[in-house]
């Protein structure tokens, strides 16, 4: 049974993402919605299976459990790229360093379709905008190895990911499901609330193994296409309980909605598009705050400085620790 499930977050681990770090937690999420949406994007533009793309979310969302957001020197796009890069070359669908590359940049240009119509109405759909010259290009895939070197060695070089996709189509049809009149949206709306899950900021594929979001998304996709569902308590069946199935279905239905907020929140996110390390940094000068190299005291594990009165409060509470230490001695 252990192709069929998933290492899961511990409660610390998930603690410590959001309590140690500096970054306020909707900038946090911004960065973590952002880079899996443009993971989705390029996973569509370079014909990739939506196995492959929802993998590579996967592991990304692992990958910023347990590294600071700005601890290191890649583009948060570095990451999302050398992800996909990643997970390809392990599939049956391998891209080169170049398609992934020229994906990118196009991602990344005025010319997104990432973008807002409103961000740059007059450069829409111009070429000039994403244009790489063969030095940009070559230095773009020399970052891209790196990052996957990174990547690899930040996660144990542990890349399986079984995805709750398959399952729900079997479920589908164990419950009877696809006999329905409504069998066709039904899979689709299905699908469509395990993708929507790969967004969510409470992580879902991190804390919930592929059965209980496969159920999770039956559920959803029956209600939304009002197709009769058993009567009795058919999750238990699944080894899913009641409290989770709700849990899952709230977190499932809930990321459009939030989405919409962090947008508004967020002033970066305003536009669309991909949000870069020189965007949040402005937003931290905006509300304050000031950024560092992540290793100066009185910074946090994502080299965002506190404000002056913390960092003082932490240089006294140092000092006061060393001298009853040498009190003991």
């Amino acid at each position: 049974m252990t192709h069929m499930t998933n290492p899961l977050a511990t409660p610390d681990q998930l603690y410590q993402r959001r309590s140690f770090s500096a970054l306020p937690t909707e900038l946090q999420d911004a960065i973590f919605f952002s880079t899996q949406c443009v993971t989705q994007a390029a996973g569509v533009l370079l014909h990739l299976p939506q196995s492959t793309t929802a993998q590579a979310n996967v592991l990304l969302a692992r990958y910023w459990l347990v590294e600071p957001f700005m601890s290191h020197d890649y583009e948060f796009s570095d990451i999302s790229a050398a992800t996909l890069y990643l997970t390809a070359k392990l599939g049956p669908t391998p891209r080169s360093p170049r398609d992934i590359t020229n994906v990118y940049t196009y991602l990344l240009s005025a010319s997104s379709p990432l973008l807002r119509p409103t961000a740059h109405p007059l450069l829409l759909n111009d070429p000039k905008t994403y244009y790489l010259s063969p030095a940009a290009s070559q230095t773009f895939q020399t970052r891209l190895l790196s990052a996957e070197a990174h990547i690899l060695y930040t996660l144990s070089f542990n890349t399986h990911v079984a995805l709750p996709h398959p399952l729900a189509i079997t479920y589908l049809q164990a419950l009877d499901f696809l006999n329905q009149p409504r069998r066709e949206p039904l899979a689709k709306r299905a699908l469509a609330h395990l993708n929507t899950a790969l967004l969510s900021p409470q992580m879902l594929y991190l804390t919930n193994q592929p059965n209980a979001l496969a159920v999770a998304a039956v559920y959803s996709a029956a209600r939304d296409v009002g197709a009769k569902m058993p009567e009795c308590a058919w999750w238990e069946v699944f080894d899913v309980d009641r409290e989770e199935l709700g849990f899952l279905v709230v977190g499932m239905r809930s990321v459009e909605g939030w989405a919409r907020k962090m947008r508004e929140d967020v002033p970066a996110m305003a536009a669309g598009g991909m949000i870069t390390r020189a965007d949040i940094e402005d937003e931290m000068r905006r509300r304050g705050l000031h950024v560092g190299n992540g290793h100066e005291h009185g910074h946090g594990r994502d080299g965002v400085g506190f404000d002056d009165a913390e960092a003082e409060m932490a240089r006294k509470m140092d000092e006061k620790m060393a001298q009853m230490e040498e009190g003991s001695g």
